[in-house]
């Protein structure tokens, strides 16, 4: 690989960014372009610096306060263009980890694997593929309705109703705002809760808030 995957590093631990660093700086193609320990610090280093590659955890400070980076990173993977997005995470949530999928995310990457899948994320993710380290992909794979990670993307149309949905449309506002049947619109709400996973209302807002959605 003659051009190096340009790479910002973002967690809220010194000592985690610390050892990412350390492990990127030994592979020869990859150069570490900058550091953040929360989103605000994150927005600025994207605004200034050129990166491939967004290396980030997702329970760090957001710009609104909280520890909740997910709803900065679902603004920032809406932008055009935007670099490719490596969850760093300890959650093992799999519910939430299909969600970082379905927002864009390239690749999720367990702390735990960190030194032996990170590089491979990084690389996978700036070829346009998607990768799950083992811990991530055996939390997904456990739960009570694995998702098949692509069988069961949203459609477009599904994740706007579902969006909708989860921002207080009742279907029949919904319908009439997409003019589309009451029938056809359920019918896809439906079908976006089973691909995601999620068997009950109280589970579709507890997904939605998880993504930054609600």
């Amino acid at each position: 690989m003659t051009q190096k995957i340009r790479v910002i590093v973002a967690d809220d631990h010194d000592c985690v960014r610390v050892g990412v660093r350390r492990l990127l700086q030994a592979v020869p193609h990859i150069e570490v372009t900058g550091e953040a320990a929360d989103t605000h610090k994150l927005a600025e280093l994207i605004d200034s610096c050129t990166c491939d590659v967004v290396v980030s955890d997702i329970s760090m400070p957001g710009i609104h306060g909280g520890s909740n980076a997910v709803p900065f990173l679902r603004r920032l993977l809406r932008a055009r263009p935007h670099p490719h997005l490596v969850v760093l995470t300890m959650i093992c949530h799999a519910h939430m980890l299909t969600g970082l999928l379905h927002i864009g995310v390239s690749g999720i990457v367990d702390k735990r694997d960190a030194a032996t899948d990170l590089i491979d994320a990084i690389e996978a993710a700036v070829a346009g593929g998607v990768y799950l380290s083992g811990q991530a992909r055996l939390a997904i794979e456990a739960a009570d309705t694995p998702l098949q990670l692509r069988a069961g993307v949203l459609s477009a149309r599904e994740w706007e109703i579902f969006q909708l949905y989860v921002q207080g449309l009742a279907v029949h506002e919904i319908a009439a705002r997409l003019q589309r049947s009451g029938k056809t619109i359920s019918t896809q709400k439906r079908s976006a809760m089973r691909k995601l996973g999620l068997e009950t209302e109280s589970d579709l807002i507890d997904y939605a808030r998880q993504i930054g959605l609600a």
